[in-house]
């Protein structure tokens, strides 16, 4: 370190080793509990904001029911999956992410897909994207990430310089950019865009067998999605044309629906198969895995109130029933941390006892009292520990998921197989697009890049061009850029590249 550099610290000045990789048991994870950096830097995250939602602040909301279509009893043992035609009540919110509250619904972000299930067994919540992957894959970038898309701390504008550098510094997430600047970066409703989880859970059935999954929600309205002009303008014409067209199209009775299609990978094909299947910047292609319908999601009611029942609703993904559990992506673990600890800052430690967000299908019973905006009965009289033996709620065994094996040593592991970072952006640019999506992909990208500074426009074009050679090429080519210096760049680790554009080329 030459003098004059800052050490990393956290907040009570123990040096920071690494703030890249998270520790886990093993390079693939889980997190464990005891990396104190990364609880120090996503508590301090989640309460940057107050009351608006850090991330989803601006969101559109309706109930309706899951109904299952074909049987999937042998892989889950959820019991609101158990039988063709059995139905559940749902809420779901859509929302963008960047964007604060009062930001148009047009804006070029991912947009939130969060589905709650009042199941018999409690609340289920799928808290997913309308995209199939996402910019990082440990959540110790996450508030990095994040703050990349909001304001410069200075001016309070969006910052092309900020937006990009991370982006050129953190290749895995040239997937997730590929898909944000086309013309799925801004879908025309959020009726007719798809759902995912992105990442990949754990079902288990009865006799303890586990698989691992993904979850798609398929729009059955049509895909629609808006190009650059188009979305420019409704953003001054009506910045709230998708909340608009979600109430109104329900009101009207014309009642928005998904197809709902997993995709199931034997436990044991995990080790083996060509990438990592727990990285969410990845994919999972369908002739490897095809998705099988099981189910069709209806939204039929508006809300009442939305402050209520929009703005108080609270999702998780640690939100989970018997037949349904994490993977070890890192990702997840550090969401299901954040997300509650995120709405009791928000909405205050009792938030469950919300109307939206009560498990109507199954009244809680638990030991936890008190604490602020405490609005039901409290517990009563009974006991508020366990254990005891005045009849107090009592854990079920048959609740248990079967282990997963978990070895290694806890360390922070770096990307085992960085290259196959740019695979998959690849193939969607060659092999997914039109030539009509890569000409608006471009474009996009050149408008959107043009305000940032060129060394990192050169950083970011040499990453395009390392998922594609054309790709990487055009986008270059619209930015004036020197092509022999972005294929000079391309061929660089990630770090000599960074260190390459330390300053103006």
């Amino acid at each position: 370190m030459s003098k004059g550099e800052k050490v990393l610290t956290t907040n009570t000045g123990r040096t920071v080793d690494d703030d890249q990789n998270s520790v886990t048991a093993g390079p693939s994870g889980p997190l464990l509990i005891q990396d104190v950096h990364f609880l120090e830097k996503m508590a301090h995250f989640d309460r940057e904001r107050i009351p608006e939602r850090v991330v989803h602040a601006k969101g559109a909301g309706a109930y309706g029911y899951f109904e299952v279509t074909a049987d999937v009893s042998r892989y889950t043992k959820a019991k609101f999956l158990s039988e063709v035609g059995k139905k559940t009540d749902v809420f779901v919110r859509f929302s963008t992410v960047g964007g604060e509250k009062g930001s148009a619904d047009a804006e070029r972000d991912p947009r939130g897909f969060a589905v709650k299930f009042y199941t018999e067994d409690g609340n289920y919540d799928m808290v997913g994207n309308n995209t199939p992957v996402f910019f990082i894959r440990d959540p110790l970038k996450f508030p990095d990430f994040i703050h990349t898309q909001k304001r410069h701390p200075g001016s309070n504008l969006k910052d092309p310089d900020m937006f990009w550098d991370f982006l050129s510094l953190t290749p895995e997430s040239v997937h997730q950019v590929t898909i944000l600047f086309s013309d799925r970066g801004t879908p025309a409703t959020y009726r007719n865009m798809n759902g995912y989880t992105s990442h990949t859970f754990k079902w288990y059935n009865d006799k303890g067998e586990y698989f691992w999954i993904k979850l798609h929600f398929k729009t059955e309205q049509g895909i629609k999605n808006l190009n650059a002009s188009q979305a420019e303008e409704l953003k001054g014409k009506d910045p709230d044309h998708a909340t608009r067209d979600l109430h109104d199209a329900i009101a009207r009775g014309e009642y928005p629906s998904w197809r709902v299609e997993v995709q199931v990978m034997p436990a044991e094909d995990a080790e083996k198969y060509r990438f990592n299947p727990f990285d969410i910047t990845k994919v999972w292609p369908h002739a490897d895995y095809p998705p099988m319908p099981f189910g069709r999601m209806v939204l039929n009611r508006n809300p009442d109130n939305y402050f209520a029942e929009v703005e108080q609703s609270a999702f998780s993904p640690a939100n989970f029933v018997p037949g349904i559990a994490a993977s070890p992506d890192k990702m997840l673990q550090g969401r299901l941390f954040s997300y509650h600890d995120t709405h009791r800052h928000r909405l205050g430690t009792n938030y469950h006892l919300l109307p939206v967000n009560y498990p109507k299908g199954r009244p809680f019973h638990n030991y936890q009292r008190d604490g602020a905006m405490r609005s039901d009965h409290n517990g009563g009289a009974g006991p508020n520990y366990y254990p005891n033996s005045f009849n107090g709620p009592l854990p079920m065994i048959d609740a248990s998921e079967p282990p997963a094996p978990v070895d290694g040593d806890g360390a922070r592991y770096d990307y085992v197989h960085p290259n196959d970072d740019f695979v998959q952006a690849g193939d969607l640019y060659r092999k997914v697009m039109t030539p009509q999506d890569r000409d608006n992909l471009v474009s996009n990208l050149v408008g959107h890049m043009s305000g940032a500074k060129k060394r990192i426009q050169y950083r970011q074009a040499a990453i395009f061009y390392k998922a594609d050679v054309e790709y990487g090429s055009r986008v270059a080519e619209g930015l004036g850029l020197d092509l022999a210096t972005v294929k000079e760049l391309a061929a660089m680790s990630k770090e000599d590249r960074a260190a390459a554009t330390q300053k103006d080329l």
